[in-house]
């Protein structure tokens, strides 16, 4: 065969492979996370991502009732085929039962070096960032300052009857404070403590925002939330404010926010600069400036004076894997007498 029929046959090739790639339409980079932070948060954080990177976002958020189990339970049915390439937890253990049952795959970001290591699973799973805590919302004025408890236990005794508030604590945070109170306390404490609460007349509603905002109307004067809820009554102008419990004893549950690479995930290396990008101090400071009023878990990060140090909290001295082996334990008793 000639050159010039070599020639002839590999421009044919290269014209051949033109074609192809014209015709075939070019996708834009995605990534695909799955959230439980609240939409009005998170979504501000997801579109500054999209813009400087060109990737787009397709986000799932999650709602207040169901918060976190609903997008865990989807990522399980998932787990065969999966849609989720990222899993933004604004919680810690239901992101454990993820890793346990196979559902995340390890990825150590550098955007994480900083961040200290009881905050992040040792075999990479998962990295936790920018934490809220678990506070008692109260109405000014209906309590004075004499009034306020000092501590959890205070809300079994008389004085508390029909008084204070609940979100059912099968879901959210709520779920995660009661399995938290299971691995500190130990069950026969734990489930004591929650049939005197039970006993003493807890109100128990859909979640934490309902909780603040029953507080906030005055229909009882004190109520459980977490930080987030209870700041955004304040800069609104409520008159409400909040106190972390049990500062001379049990400390107050921080729960930081968490972020993994599921397993399988369709865009990986999208999923990671993703991770990356979340886990920024420029993304914990943001958020710690929101009015979600979250917490930094970095020395140095940028926030307003109204959002504690890490450092100046009493925290409960508790191991996040502890708390995910006893969610289950935790549910099946908060069901049973819950039960509505």
């Amino acid at each position: 065969m000639s050159i010039y029929a070599n020639l002839g046959r590999s421009a044919t090739l290269v014209f051949a492979v033109l074609a192809l790639l014209f015709a075939c339409p070019v996708r834009a980079a995605e990534v695909v996370v799955y959230t439980s932070l609240d939409q009005v948060y998170s979504e501000p954080i997801l579109r500054d991502f999209q813009a400087r990177t060109g990737i787009q976002i397709k986000a799932v958020y999650d709602v207040e009732a169901s918060k976190t189990t609903g997008l865990v339970n989807r990522l399980i049915a998932e787990q065969g085929r999966p849609r989720a390439d990222v899993f933004w937890n604004s919680e810690v253990a239901r992101t454990l039962v993820l890793q346990d049952k196979g559902v995340l795959a390890p990825y150590r970001s550098p955007a994480g070096e900083d961040i200290p290591a009881q905050f992040k699973d040792a075999d990479g799973y998962w990295t936790g960032f920018a934490a809220r805590a678990r506070v008692l919302v109260y109405n000014k004025d209906r309590l004075a300052p004499a009034d306020l408890p000092k501590s959890i236990f205070d809300l079994t005794q008389p004085a508390w009857r029909g008084r204070f508030t609940m979100a059912y604590p099968l879901f959210g945070t709520t779920a995660t404070q009661v399995a938290a109170w299971y691995a500190v306390l130990g069950p026969e404490r734990t489930e004591a403590y929650l049939q005197a609460l039970k006993a003493n007349a807890v109100v128990i509603v859909d979640g934490n925002g309902t909780s603040r905002d029953t507080v906030v109307q005055g229909e009882v004067p004190l109520g459980f939330t977490d930080t987030d809820d209870a700041n955004v009554a304040i800069q609104a102008g409520k008159p409400v404010g909040m106190i972390f419990p049990d500062a001379d004893g049990l400390g107050t549950l921080l729960i930081p926010n968490t972020v993994a690479l599921v397993a399988g995930a369709p865009h990986p290396q999208e999923a990671r600069r993703l991770i990356d990008f979340l886990l920024s101090r420029d993304v914990e400071s943001k958020l710690a400036f929101s009015e979600s009023m979250q917490i930094p878990l970095r020395d140095g990060v940028g926030k307003p004076p109204r959002v504690p140090d890490y450092g100046s909290i009493r925290a409960m001295k508790v191991e996040y894997r502890a708390i995910a082996d006893n969610m289950e334990r935790a549910a099946r008793f908060s069901r049973e007498l819950f039960a509505r």
